[in-house]
């Protein structure tokens, strides 16, 4: 195993009597794993932790590298093949959980979801009832507040309550509205910053395979009009077919990343795509972090150029750019497309049925080559 992964699926590989290593405890190179190197005939991998040709070679027995996930980018395929090792992974078991968090992160995205919960959690709904009209003398405070302008007030007469205490209520509204996203009105007034709608928005799908249609369905429901792009147009739907991410991009309010992880689609997500999708856009990666110049992405957002994201997935994973964290228009997620309870058991159980077939001489589940 390349890297620790469940309990369960450890508990399985166990229990049906597979010997487990652990190589991130065994370094290629150290005597530990010189030792072993010669019993091992399947490797157990996942999205971020595969098989590189380094390591292939250093198991001279290697038969069938099994993937505790969809993506195999991460493997090396050409030299598998050259030395005739199977390669499975686990499609189909995880389709609704990634296209689930898809539909959440475009809805947390544009309704400022993560925003308003900390604004909850650290009262600031409880503590921000101040409202500031046209005129001071129609400032009002809460009600057992003993701060307060009289209505007789004007900018010239005094306020009842000392100066120390006007700018701390004045600090604090300061604060509120660029921590917590207000927005000052024609009036004024201080009022929560306004969300987007998502029901009816333009979605473009990046990526139409088996996660790309369960989120086109979701959509769907949200009567969302879908477009999408791909290697080929796909005789069996109906949606808008673009044949380049830029006009993809151009068409669409939400642009949402769900292709695989090819030389073809490594930054396929550019300034040019960014910029097609524009100031009013939002862009979402369910798909792998190098499908995004991560670079290009921050700037626009940054500076404005694009409306916002939704990220379960980044180029240097676990090291994300800092400059994201100070942005309320990003929403952030740890690479958990598919980690949910179930998702996983039905994962690890495809993991052993893979090798168990391999090792029994039967057909392969769910084989990559």
């Amino acid at each position: 195993m390349t890297y620790p992964l469940s309990t369960y699926l450890k508990q399985q590989l166990i229990n049906q009597q597979f010997t487990l290593y652990k190589l991130w405890e065994n370094p290629l190179n150290s005597q530990q794993f010189k030792q072993i190197s010669n019993s091992i005939h399947a490797i157990v991998a996942n999205a971020s932790h595969g098989a590189n040709a380094e390591l292939i070679e250093s198991l001279p027995n290697l038969e069938i590298i099994a993937s505790y996930s969809v993506g195999v980018d991460q493997i090396d395929l050409i030299k598998c093949k050259e030395r005739e090792i199977k390669v499975t992974n686990t499609p189909d078991v995880l389709t609704n959980d990634v296209a689930d968090l898809a539909l959440a992160l475009v809805l947390a995205t544009l309704r400022r979801v993560c925003v308003g919960d900390g604004f909850v959690r650290n009262g600031g709904w409880k503590s921000c009832q101040l409202s500031l009209a046209t005129k001071p003398n129609s400032v009002t405070v809460k009600p057992d507040s003993d701060i307060y302008w009289t209505e007789e007030s004007d900018c010239s007469s005094s306020p009842t309550f000392p100066l120390f205490e006007l700018c701390v209520v004045v600090v604090v509204v300061v604060v509120v509205v660029a921590v917590v996203g207000f927005d000052v009105d024609v009036d004024d007034q201080i009022v929560p910053k306004m969300t987007q709608l998502f029901s009816g928005k333009s979605v473009g799908i990046l990526g139409l395979g088996r996660i790309g249609s369960a989120i086109a369905k979701r959509a769907e429901a949200f009567g969302c009009p879908i477009s999408y792009c791909s290697r080929s147009k796909k005789p069996d739907v109906s949606y808008e077919y673009y044949d380049k991410a830029t006009d993809l991009a151009a068409n669409a309010e939400i642009l949402i990343v769900s292709c695989s992880l090819t030389e073809e689609t490594r930054h396929i997500i550019n300034r040019e795509v960014i910029d097609a999708l524009g100031p009013k856009g939002i862009l979402v990666n369910i798909g792998r972090g190098a499908h995004i110049v991560e670079s290009q992405l921050v700037s626009a957002l940054v500076e404005g150029r694009l409306g916002g994201a939704g990220l379960d997935v980044f180029e240097n994973e676990p090291n994300v750019p800092e400059e994201l964290f100070k942005l309320d228009n990003v929403v952030m997620m740890s690479h958990v497309g598919s980690d949910t309870v179930e998702t996983c058991k039905a994962m690890a159980d495809l993991v052993v049925r893979n090798l168990e077939a391999h090792f029994l001489k039967r057909p392969l589940l769910t084989p990559v080559i």
